[in-house]
């Protein structure tokens, strides 16, 4: 029979627990979705809650196809994720997926003879999708790929250290305590990336608008390629609600495209941010 994205199944959550204070990690005994997703997609989570209809875009941080698990870091933000982070192991949750576009993996060192220089960066919940992106990266180009890894929170960090397993990491946060005291792009400044002889490749990066929207001008002016991955609010989580469209440019003119469907993954260069 064969597995539909798009229908909601029940599985069993194998682990749910407090990653730093309001992040949570849930792991779900999930092969069909294990098996299909890429890095930099997402799955929706139901609410056993029937008042709440809408389901919760959560993107994929790990998986390990061959075990049948999928990995996901989530914020408690609302009644719903709230109610997420009082289920525990052996529970069944609704959930649908994989969904949207996953990250291009080949584009931007096919032709290199080195390795490429990949930058990647993540901002607060949007680290989690790119520990699944840098692992893959890793285990399909090994010495190929050099991977320079900027993560920013407001205060606790997480996931730093498996990373590192995958490339040289720098944190920033907010707060000041740890790492560089201040947001992703200043760190960038401050380490002097921009001036050292170091020509990226490609740019993949999630996180806030805040961050995607100066991290778009540092890659601009270094003429880099590169993919964002986008956080809006999403209704549905596969193009039917129309509620988390934004603006891409299209030659000399912008259309409005879903992230939920369309994306979340696009070309940084094209999307314009209000």
């Amino acid at each position: 029979m064969c597995y539909n994205p798009l229908e909601r199944k029940k599985y069993t959550i194998i682990k749910n627990t407090m990653l730093q204070p309001s992040i949570y990690e849930m792991q779900i005994q999930a092969p069909e979705i294990a098996h299909l997703a890429k890095p930099g997609q997402f799955v929706n989570l139901y609410c056993k809650d029937q008042s709440k209809l809408l389901p919760r875009p959560i993107s994929i941080c790990e998986v390990d196809k061959q075990a049948g698990w999928v990995r996901l870091i989530y914020a408690v933000v609302g009644s719903g994720t709230r109610l997420f982070s009082h289920m525990s192991e052996g529970e069944t949750i609704d959930v649908l997926g994989p969904l949207g576009h996953g990250f291009s993996l080949e584009d931007a060192w096919e032709a290199k003879e080195e390795a490429a220089k990949i930058l990647i960066v993540g901002g607060g919940v949007g680290t989690p999708p790119l520990l699944e992106l840098a692992k893959t990266l890793k285990r399909n180009y090994q010495d190929k790929v050099d991977l320079t890894i900027i993560l920013g929170f407001r205060d606790d960090v997480y996931l730093a250290q498996e990373f590192r397993a995958y490339g040289k990491v720098y944190v920033s946060t907010d707060s000041g305590r740890e790492g560089y005291h201040g947001h992703v792009v200043g760190l960038l400044e401050a380490q002097e990336l921009e001036q050292k002889d170091i020509a990226f490749d490609y740019i993949y990066a999630c996180g806030p608008t805040p961050m995607l929207r100066g991290l778009q001008t540092f890659g601009l002016r270094q003429n880099y390629q590169g993919e964002f991955s986008l956080e809006e609010r999403m209704g549905c989580g596969f193009g039917g609600c129309v509620g988390c469209v934004v603006a891409i440019k299209q030659d000399e003119d912008f259309e409005y495209m879903k992230v939920c469907k369309d994306g979340p993954i696009f070309d940084y260069r094209k999307v314009i941010f209000s």
